[in-house]
C-alpha cells in the first residue's frame, strides 16, 4: 500500500490492491470535492449548480429540459428541480415553458450566470491544474484512461 494512503488513514497494514484502489480513489475524490465545493460557495454557488451553469453554457443561447439537464450531470442530483429553482432565485438561469407541452419548461443561462461561470473558468482551470502538477502530461492521460476504464461499462 502507498505510503499517502497509509498516513492519511493512519494504517501499517496493507490492504487488498483492489480494496487500496477503491480507497484512493475515495480519499482523492472527497479532497478535490471539499476544494471545488468550497470554490463555489464562495461565489455563492453550489458545485451542482455550478455543474446545471456549465452544461447550459455549452447550449446557449438555446437551454434543455429537466430530464435533459440531469442526465447529463456529473453527479446524478434526483433534486434537479429544486437546484434549478435556486438558480433561478439568483437570477443565474430562467425558464420557458414549450408551447408544445405546457409541462415542460426549457431551462437557460442568463447573462448573470455566463458572468460567475467566467469569474469561475480560471480558478477552475487553476484547481484541475492543482491537482494534477505532479504528474507530467502522459501520467495525466493515463490515469484519465484508466479512471474511464472504472465506469466505462455503466453508460
Amino acid at each position: 500500500m502507498g505510503e499517502a494512503l497509509k498516513k492519511w488513514l493512519k494504517m501499517s497494514k496493507d490492504l487488498p490492491v483492489r480494496e487500496e484502489v477503491g480507497l484512493n480513489l475515495r480519499v482523492a475524490v472527497n479532497m478535490i470535492d471539499s476544494k471545488f465545493d468550497k470554490l463555489f460557495e464562495a461565489h455563492g454557488i453550489t458545485t451542482a449548480q455550478y455543474n446545471v451553469l456549465r452544461i447550459l453554457k455549452g447550449v446557449y443561447p438555446n437551454g434543455h429540459a429537466r430530464c435533459e439537464i440531469a442526465s447529463r450531470m456529473i453527479e446524478r442530483a434526483s433534486d434537479i428541480t429544486r437546484i434549478i429553482d435556486r438558480l433561478e432565485k439568483q437570477d443565474l438561469v430562467e425558464r420557458d415553458r414549450t408551447s408544445e407541452d405546457r409541462r415542460i419548461s426549457i431551462t437557460r443561462i442568463t447573462e448573470k450566470g455566463i458572468e460567475v461561470l467566467n469569474k469561475l473558468n480560471k480558478t477552475v482551470e487553476q484547481k484541475h491544474n492543482e491537482f494534477t502538477n505532479n504528474l507530467n502530461e502522459s501520467e495525466c492521460r493515463q490515469l484519465s484512461l484508466l479512471l474511464e476504464k472504472l465506469y466505462e461499462k455503466e453508460i
